[in-house]
């Protein structure tokens, strides 16, 4: 299984992979840390980082913060030398994440791939946090990215008043990475059109970007390498390249392996989202996790827990940051307007959001499981009056 645990995020982050934790951290502009809704990995995981890179005394390739032993401690978790404790970021086998931080310490790139909701922006982001310290050399890939996000723009009042110069070049991020030694980041990379994405062909293949406005160029230095994340199901806008592709090393990140495996992803998940957000958590909800989670599992794989009956599968990728939104939502719904206890009629208005994409045929799939799962199920009498009043 692969998901993350993530105390600070997105979700997409499947499992305790689109998430976000009651960090604290350095933020940026005026707020301070103790003000920022969303830490950066470097900042809200700052202690563990350190303590890694104090006693990581293994190889550091060229300009990594720590060796890649610490580098995937830092992401599965451990227990240092010194009693220290290195929270799990990422929940899954750990040979995938071993390859593909072997992958950043080579000369390939790494592509991260898999269905929404497997936790591919947060391994990313935790990945560069980790190897360089800074996981802010983003660019978010959409089908309106320009060139220039990943290759370099122009300050028009300086090339305007000068002409073309290094002064008026404003560096992307990629080309940032490429000087100082460090990772970036190209999220959504199928979502960048085509022509963009070739841009990178270069970069990848040969290490140096060219600035042909001013007769020159930038050549990465040691410690420069790219995370690139993609999503395997909506296929985005364009599909990689043969040339592009084979620039990336390919790593695949799976949804949870077993129910357990995911209850424990959204059960982190939501206790670091729920400290964040000041939502009260506690082992009264733990029910209704496991019931989530046990409903998502069915209808995506299209049979029940027992095998003995089977089920529709809805449009929906019903993911497992998709079950963790669920889930603190409810926490939400309980703490404003319940008891702050979590109960089957706080999570079922955010069940049917998520099963229901296609008004028409999802529709008929739910009704059609809650009458012939549901409804049958010991001790789930509460769950399904409360799926049948919002479905109503």
């Amino acid at each position: 299984m692969t998901v993350s645990v993530d105390p600070t995020t997105s979700a997409t982050a499947n499992g305790p992979a689109s998430a976000t934790d009651s960090a604290t951290g350095s933020g940026t502009g005026s707020a301070s840390g103790a003000e920022v809704l969303r830490a950066h990995a470097e900042h809200a995981f700052a202690d563990e980082l350190a303590a890694l890179g104090a006693q990581d005394d293994r190889p550091r390739p060229a300009r990594w913060k720590l060796s890649p032993w610490a580098v995937a401690t830092y992401l599965l978790g451990g227990t240092l030398p010194d009693g220290t404790v290195i929270t799990p970021k990422y929940v899954g086998p750990r040979r995938i994440v071993e390859v593909a931080v072997t992958t950043l310490a080579t000369d390939r790139a790494l592509l991260l791939l898999g269905v929404p909701g497997t936790a591919k922006t947060w391994v990313s982001e935790h990945l560069a946090a980790a190897v360089s310290g800074d996981s802010t050399l983003l660019v978010q890939g959409t089908a309106g990215t320009p060139e220039e996000a990943i290759r370099y723009g122009w300050n028009y009042a300086q090339l305007l008043a000068h002409g073309p110069s290094r002064d008026a070049l404003v560096p992307s991020p990629v080309m940032r990475a490429m000087s100082e030694g460090m990772t970036a980041r190209v999220e959504e990379l199928t979502r960048i059109p085509a022509d963009v994405q070739d841009t990178l062909i270069t970069i990848l293949s040969e290490k140096t970007l060219p600035i042909p406005e001013l007769g020159q160029e930038v050549q990465a230095v040691r410690g420069f390498n790219l995370i690139a994340t993609a999503n395997d199901r909506d296929r985005g806008v364009n599909d990689l390249s043969s040339a592009l592709r084979r620039r990336f090393n390919t790593v695949v990140l799976p949804l949870p392996a077993s129910a357990d495996a995911e209850v424990d992803i959204v059960a982190r998940r939501v206790d670091q989202l729920g400290r964040s957000l000041e939502l009260p958590t506690g082992p009264e909800g733990f029910d209704e996790i496991r019931r989530v989670v046990t409903v998502f599992r069915e209808l995506r794989d299209g049979v029940t827990t027992d095998g003995r009956t089977k089920v529709k599968s809805p449009s929906g990728t019903l993911s497992t940051a998709e079950a963790i939104s669920v889930v603190t939502n409810g926490l939400a719904l309980a703490a404003h307007f319940g008891d702050g206890v979590l109960r089957p009629g706080d999570v079922a208005a955010g069940i049917l959001g998520a099963v229901v994409r296609d008004p028409a045929a999802d529709r008929v799939i739910w009704q059609e499981y809650l009458e012939a799962v549901v409804r049958e199920r010991d001790g789930w009498k509460d769950f399904y009056r409360a799926c049948r009043e919002v479905s109503a």
